[in-house]
């Protein structure tokens, strides 16, 4: 298993469910304000997914390589770490709603 701080030194690959892109778009329709602090979490995880802004937090409950973000006091990114590959799942709600 590679280290959290080799893998931060890793180039990822970025995937995005399609959940994430409508809770995306929810964003830029309703609040622009949190659309574009998504866009920088999301850059902040591209730049290392265990360290930075958001208070980055491991959801063991939800499985393996599972981090969230805090975007606003109720709303969360969640995405998985695996290998070179970043898997973005949702920017709405809390974790798995």
């Amino acid at each position: 298993m590679t280290s959290r701080k080799s893998q931060a030194a890793t180039a990822f690959l970025l995937i995005v469910d399609p959940n994430f892109i409508e809770d995306l778009q929810y964003w830029t329709e309703t609040k622009a304000k949190v659309a574009t602090k998504v866009l920088k979490l999301v850059d902040c995880v591209r730049r290392d997914p265990f360290l930075g802004e958001g208070k980055p937090e491991p959801l063991k409950f939800l499985g393996p390589g599972v981090w969230s973000r805090r975007v606003t006091e109720e709303h969360r990114i969640v995405y998985r770490v695996e290998k070179n590959r970043i898997h973005f799942s949702q920017c709405r709600y809390h974790y798995g709603k």
